[in-house]
């Protein structure tokens, strides 16, 4: 768990050019039968082998779909197996994180912001605060596939599959299947060129959201009452101000809490928290996670709307 969810970023439309970098992780494959969306949404029918689209997923998840079918074609053309991803709804990966008010609360009740839940319930996969779809993507069949290759196959899997862009060489491209992808999906414009444009889109959407007049008040009032009720605030803008309590706890978390590594940067051992020790931290955390909750309630209804239209990188709101 990274210490920030900012390194986690929404935005699709930043990532569509990235996106490759989780193809050796895919996720399954479409049946080739009419499938359902995780909202009741129905999808479009793949072939074996390739995922079905989701008929009401946006332009940009659209492509997402197009992009790792067109990776598995073209590696089953080189001799290998590749399991396309199923690409994550953003706004999903949102809905404990503050998205959705109730579902947050829930997740809240029973983990506070997850910090010790994870060392409380040690074998319950929503302590972590990942989705099913993240959790599924710990360990997937591209993963369980490359486990089976020699070293020599696995080279060859590697170039066959590509690599990203390398800006210190000049290549503005993906090589490889990926490559070859990236162009069918998204024509002639370069993926290097894509991504910068998506992170001028970022900026100014994060300045879009922090000059909004409605997030700024309610930002201010969210502040308020966070301080009310003693809590520290070192941001009032509405792309920080959801997750600071979140990252001021995790960061005063002792090692083994919240993925925290168990040893320095020197490599020494430390402590790590028991279950013990960590119950009453993890009581704390959930009462923490809770006045957050409540203080943010009206901030997160306004600001979630107009952050999942317009996506900005390092702009969560959990």
């Amino acid at each position: 768990m990274n210490r920030s969810r900012t390194a986690r970023t929404l935005a699709t439309a930043a990532m569509v050019s990235l996106l490759p970098l989780l193809a050796a992780c895919g996720n399954g494959a479409g049946t080739g039968v009419e499938s359902h969306s995780s909202d009741g949404g129905k999808t479009v029918a793949g072939s074996p082998g390739q995922l079905g689209v989701p008929a009401d997923a946006n332009a940009d998840l659209k492509k997402q779909y197009l992009l790792e079918n067109a990776i598995a074609a073209c590696m089953k053309k080189q001799g290998f197996a590749y399991t396309p991803v199923a690409p994550e709804d953003p706004a999903a990966s949102w809905a404990t994180d503050g998205a959705d008010y109730a579902l947050t609360k829930k997740y809240r009740q029973k983990y506070g912001f997850g910090t010790y839940a994870g060392i409380v319930y040690p074998n319950d996969p929503g302590a972590s605060g990942r989705t099913a779809a993240q959790q599924d993507s710990d360990r997937t069949p591209n993963a369980d596939y490359e486990d089976t290759l020699t070293p020599e196959q696995k080279t060859a899997y590697d170039k066959a599959l590509g690599a990203p862009p390398d800006p210190k060489s000049g290549e503005k491209n993906w090589t490889g299947c990926q490559g070859e992808a990236d162009r069918k999906v998204y024509g002639s414009t370069s993926a290097q060129e894509r991504s910068d444009a998506a992170a001028n889109r970022n900026r100014a959407n994060a300045q879009a959201l922090n000059g909004d007049p409605e997030l700024v008040a309610l930002a201010q009032s969210y502040a308020s009452c966070l301080k009310r009720d003693g809590i520290s605030v070192t941001t009032t803008q509405p792309t920080g101000i959801g997750e600071m309590v979140k990252l001021q706890a995790l960061g005063s978390a002792p090692a083994g809490a919240g993925g925290i590594p168990v040893a320095d940067e020197d490599g020494n051992t430390r402590k790590s928290l028991s279950k013990e020790e960590a119950l009453p931290l993890l009581t704390k955390d959930i009462e923490l996670a809770m006045r957050d909750l409540e203080c943010g309630k009206e901030f997160r209804a306004a600001y979630f709307p107009k952050f999942l239209k317009a996506p900005a990188s390092g702009g969560g709101a959990g």
